[in-house]
């Protein structure tokens, strides 16, 4: 998010002065993976390549600076109204956009049973997103009680703390047999065997966690058995198979993808996002930027943060 400084040649509809938003992924936009709609795959004008759209901080300098270059600009560059605060749309542009794609790419639909893994800034994010697109229960799962307390605030009926009991049997339970959808927001082993066997045959799983080292996906997850009518005289039994759609790490919609119902929604007064958003700090330092950008600020560890 920032101010427009000077505008390159062939950069129309914007000006300087104005107020605008940047994703965090700045796909070409005409590229075969952007034309496909694999904004993270961009092919930076020819083909696909894996993560191709992740650039800031990746292949060419962060956005953590003064001035920022933004690659290409009429393709990534969204304006900001007037009447919406910086508060308002600062975590639209990655945070706020990766947590509720996880919901999109799930399709969540009306009346759906949804549980969401993790609920640090994305995964509250993905709880708000399941709650805009209509479900029914969402069941919010962490081990850190402020978190439990604000995934309530964002949208989640139920919180489950995973230290205190066994989740994957008490999301079956709440929802007669497994979720809809489950969302992995956190990147580990453990949770996306969690959330894969918290599903209902057919279920969706939307991960949005980036994995560090392997993964391993443990077939029984998606073949398990489940008995047929109990008052047959003989036990006879089905393989259930589970639909599983796994988001690579990166592949989010950016903000202008997702331009067409945010602004809006903010511009109602409704900003589903902000609870999240617990400090905010002018321009600092390079050492102390680093600081706050890890997450390891003494002071926002003394007020709970949740990152």
């Amino acid at each position: 998010m920032g101010v427009i400084e000077e505008l390159g040649l062939g950069v129309i509809g914007y000006k300087v002065g104005d107020r605008v938003l940047v994703g965090a992924i700045t796909p070409c936009g005409q590229c075969r993976a952007c034309l496909y709609g694999h904004l993270s795959q961009c092919g930076h004008g020819d083909g696909d390549e894996a993560l191709g759209g992740w650039r800031f901080g990746n292949t060419i300098d962060g956005a953590q600076a003064e001035y920022l270059l933004v690659p290409p600009a009429q393709a990534n560059l969204a304006k900001i109204p007037d009447e919406l605060t910086d508060e308002q749309v600062v975590l639209l542009s990655d945070i706020a956009s990766t947590g509720i794609s996880g919901a999109e790419a799930a399709r969540v639909r009306i009346g759906d049973t949804v549980v969401v893994f993790a609920q640090g800034p994305i995964g509250l994010c993905a709880t708000a997103g399941a709650k805009l697109m209509g479900a029914s229960l969402i069941i919010g799962v962490d081990g850190d009680e402020t978190r439990l307390a604000m995934a309530r605030r964002m949208g989640a009926d139920v919180v489950l703390d995973y230290r205190a009991l066994d989740v994957v049997a008490e999301v079956r339970r709440l929802t007669g047999g497994g979720a809809d959808v489950a969302i992995e927001a956190l990147g580990t082993q453990q949770t996306f065997e969690s959330a894969l066997r918290s599903l209902r045959p057919a279920g969706t799983l939307s991960s949005l966690g980036v994995y560090s080292g392997k993964l391993q996906t443990p077939y029984d997850a998606f073949f398990r058995r489940t008995r047929r009518s109990p008052q047959r005289h003989h036990a006879r039994s089905r393989w259930e198979r589970a639909d599983a759609t796994t988001a690579e790490p990166g592949s989010i919609r950016t903000f202008r993808s997702n331009s067409a119902h945010h602004p809006p929604l903010l511009a109602g007064g409704y900003s589903p996002c902000l609870p999240a958003l617990r400090r905010t700090f002018g321009w600092c330092p390079k050492d102390r930027d680093q600081t706050v950008a890890h997450g390891t600020d003494p002071a926002a560890a003394r007020e709970n943060s949740l990152a």
